[in-house]
């Protein structure tokens, strides 16, 4: 089985509605967002998919995010942009870019500081 990691970062502004306590008053992060495909099989050059392409793809759907309040941006204007929400949200924008190939999107890591992070694996 092969793993393959990308990372890319973007930052934005969130609250969190019910949350009590700071994180329910505006702040920033620099997100980091780690994406890992899984697969057991290499095409012919050796490769089990184009670095490039994950990270074109995972560019194109953090775009959105980047430089925002989150909590003006669909889904996060209806539900909680929490670390986790966040990692759903992603994984499930990146999903259509894998599906029929013989990778397999695996996990989105969303990290909102170094020591702080969730995984979403459906």
């Amino acid at each position: 089985m092969y793993q393959l990691f990308v990372e890319e970062h973007f930052d934005a502004a969130h609250y969190l509605r019910n949350y009590h306590g700071k994180c329910e008053n505006l702040h920033g992060h620099r997100f980091k967002v780690v994406v890992c495909l899984e697969t057991t099989k290499l095409d012919e050059t050796g490769l089990a998919y184009d670095f490039a392409k994950i990270k074109q793809h995972l560019r194109e759907v953090l775009a959105q995010f980047d430089h925002v309040c989150l909590n003006d941006v669909p889904p996060f204007d209806k539900i909680e942009p929490s670390c986790e929400n966040l990692a759903a949200t992603i994984y499930n924008a990146l999903q259509p870019h894998f599906s029929g190939l013989p990778v397999k999107l695996a996990c989105v890591e969303v990290w909102e500081s170094p020591t702080s992070g969730v995984a979403y694996r459906p």
